[in-house]
């Protein structure tokens, strides 16, 4: 009776590692970086075309990729779905990677398709600046709104900037790239240890600044240009801005390299680059789609209204536990 107690809660433990849309064997199991409202939409319509159903684990960038890298003998999922390239880059770099080029990413623009066959990108993202209008007015009536990220640098504005941590965040990462790469790395740091000064809260999930800013709790928020819109669109009190010499990813999507279930994971790829899946998302999350054939949502900043650098993906995954490193030592 102990054996069969120990082996039915192992079994439970396992199967509540994931939020379910469906609890079959052999069922596609996904990790997932973008947002559980639009992973269960994805999720649900997937299935419903194809009726294979889906198990996903909804969690940090920083978590799930270090899952994939321990687990890249023996995967607990199958596809990794969402963060940045650099993040993938380092996946595919540790061996937890497959190799699929999706047939229908053979139109998509070349940033979005890896040269090693690891990763696809499905949506562009960039980075940008949120202001609570009202809260911003009260605490800096005389001071104008940042509009560029040398803007953020305003002594006035220590306690009132929200960003997430770096060093669990592709959003946050991002964005010390940003720096590093638009400035060179002297000025770089320069900025990073200004600005880390007057952030009042490094919380985890590239969600929160978004919320955090548009329900009142900080005047001033880094995040995706997208989150911003998605929260301005609801109605909250949000002016968003996208600074010169931002930087831009795509979030992408890759399968294990030991995957269990190659053959649906495969399916799904292809799925989520498709048109019909591309709208959902961006009618959710007001992402760009990177499929040419999906329409982008109204309210929706277009990738060509932002002033990007020319981002190098490559380079911000191969120093990345250096930077992060020394991240940690500013704090």
């Amino acid at each position: 009776m102990k054996k069969f107690l120990a082996a039915f809660f192992s079994i439970f433990i396992f199967l509540g590692l994931f939020s379910s849309c469906g609890l079959k064997k052999k069922e596609l199991k996904v990790y997932s970086i973008i947002h559980d409202e639009e992973t269960e939409a994805l999720c649900n319509l997937f299935t419903k075309e194809t009726g294979i159903k889906v198990q996903y684990l909804r969690a940090t960038t920083g978590e799930l990729v270090n899952r994939v890298i321990a687990e890249k003998n023996d995967p607990k999922a199958d596809v990794l779905l969402g963060g940045g390239s650099s993040y993938h880059i380092q996946a595919a770099n540790a061996g937890a990677l497959g190799y699929y080029v999706p047939s229908i990413a053979k139109n998509f623009p070349a940033y979005a398709r890896s040269s090693d066959g690891t990763w696809t990108g499905f949506c562009v993202l960039s980075l940008g600046i949120g202001v609570n209008k009202k809260r911003f007015e009260k605490k800096f009536p005389n001071i104008a709104m940042p509009k560029n990220w040398e803007d953020l640098l305003n002594p006035a504005f220590k306690g009132e900037i929200v960003m997430t941590n770096p060093s669990s965040s592709s959003t946050a990462y991002l964005f010390v790239q940003n720096q590093l790469q638009r400035l060179g790395e002297v000025e770089g740091w320069k900025y990073l240890s200004t600005l880390e000064k007057l952030v009042g809260q490094f919380p985890d999930s590239g969600s929160a600044p978004p919320k955090l800013v548009g329900t009142g709790e900080y005047a001033i928020g880094i995040a995706y240009i997208h989150a911003l819109s998605k929260y301005r669109a609801q109605g909250f009190d949000i002016v968003t801005a996208s600074p010169m010499q931002t930087a831009g990813d795509v979030d992408c999507i890759s399968i294990l390299k030991k995957a269990k279930n190659y053959d649906s994971a495969k399916k799904f790829v292809d799925f989520i680059l498709g048109k019909e899946a591309q709208e959902l998302m961006t009618s959710i999350d007001f992402t760009v789609p990177v499929n040419p054939e999906a329409a982008v949502i109204e309210g929706c900043t277009r990738i060509e209204d932002i002033d990007l650098i020319d981002y190098d993906s490559k380079k911000a995954a191969a120093e990345k536990k250096e930077v992060l490193e020394r991240w940690s030592k500013l704090r």
